[in-house]
C-alpha cells in the first residue's frame, strides 16, 4: 500500500499525542519510517505557538527534529505575504508567541492602519484587539486567516473555540470572512511539496480530522489517511463529503505494514 511513499506528513494532537500525552505507538512508527529510508514532517494548524514552541515541545516528549522538520500554518501564510505582499504592513491578531514568529521573518507589523490584517488562533484574546481588528478590517483592508480550525482539542476531550470561530464572530460583526492559508487550503499542499521536494504521489498526509488534514489532500495525488485516535469518527467518514484514501485506526497500522 505504501510502497511509492517517500514521505510522511503528521499532524500533532489527535494524531503522535493527545494533549501532553505521547501516544505509545509513536516512536516505533517513527523508527519504523527512519529504518525504511523514508522522511517524516510534522505540520501543525495550531498558529497559536510558534515552530520553536513545537520543536521544544517534542523534545520534551522524547523525539528530536531537525528545525526544517517543523511545519506550521503560519509559516504557509509568511511565504505567501513575502512573495505577493512584501513591505504591506500586517496587523497580527494572535498570540505573543506568533507575533515573535512573524518579528523573526522581517514582517512589517504595526497596531495602526494595517493594509492587512491577518487573523491566528489568539488564546490571549481580548475585546480591545477584537474591536482594532474589526475596526480595520469593516475599513476595507486586506484580511487573511491563518487556520480555519472550528475548535481545538483540550485534555479530557474539552474543547476551546480556535481561529475559525474567531472568524465567524468577526463575520457577524463585520460582514467579511478571511480566505484561510492553512490545511486544507491549497497554499498549504503547495507549500508541502514545494518544501519537501517531493512528488505528490510521494506524499502522505496523516491527521485525525476530516475537514483539514485529510480535505488537504483532495482532488490531489497526494495520499491521505486518517487515523482514528483523535477527533473523526467512522461514523463522520459516512456524512463526509471528503473521503480518506485510508482509514485506519492509529500510527501503529501503518508501522505494521512499512
Amino acid at each position: 500500500m505504501f510502497e511509492k511513499i517517500k514521505c510522511f506528513i503528521l499532524d500533532m494532537d489527535g494524531t503522535i499525542y493527545l494533549g501532553n500525552e505521547l501516544f505509545p505507538f509513536t516512536k516505533d512508527f517513527l523508527k519504523k519510517v527512519e529504518d525504511t529510508g523514508r522522511e517524516y514532517y510534522f505540520f501543525t494548524n495550531n498558529s497559536s505557538k510558534s515552530q520553536q514552541a513545537y520543536i521544544e515541545k517534542l523534545d520534551k516528549l522524547g523525539i528530536q527534529i531537525k528545525k526544517d522538520q517543523m511545519m506550521t500554518s503560519s509559516h504557509v501564510i509568511v511565504k505567501y505575504l513575502k512573495e505577493h505582499y512584501e513591505g504591506k504592513s500586517i496587523y497580527v491578531l494572535g498570540t505573543p508567541s506568533l507575533i515573535q514568529e512573524f518579528q523573526y521573518f522581517d514582517m512589517n507589523l504595526t497596531e495602526e492602519d494595517p493594509d492587512i490584517v491577518l487573523l491566528g488562533f489568539d488564546t490571549t484574546l481580548t475585546y480591545e484587539k477584537l474591536s482594532k481588528a474589526c475596526h480595520y478590517i469593516r475599513n476595507g483592508c486586506i484580511y487573511f486567516g491563518i487556520n480555519p480550525d472550528w475548535n481545538c482539542p483540550m485534555e479530557g476531550g474539552a474543547f476551546i473555540p480556535d481561529c475559525g470561530s474567531i472568524a465567524k464572530l468577526i463575520e457577524a460583526s463585520t460582514g467579511r470572512f478571511p480566505e484561510f492559508f492553512g490545511k486544507p487550503s491549497k497554499h498549504t499542499l503547495d507549500y508541502i511539496i514545494q518544501e519537501t521536494g517531493y512528488e505528490p504521489d510521494e506524499i502522505a498526509i496523516v491527521g485525525d480530522r476530516l475537514y483539514t488534514d485529510i480535505a488537504v489532500a483532495d482532488q490531489s495525488d497526494v495520499m491521505s489517511i486518517l487515523v482514528l485516535s483523535g477527533e473523526s469518527t467512522r461514523e463522520d467518514i459516512k456524512t463526509s463529503d471528503v473521503k480518506p484514501n485510508v482509514v485506519l485506526e492509529d500510527l501503529s497500522e501503518i508501522t505494521k505494514m512499512l
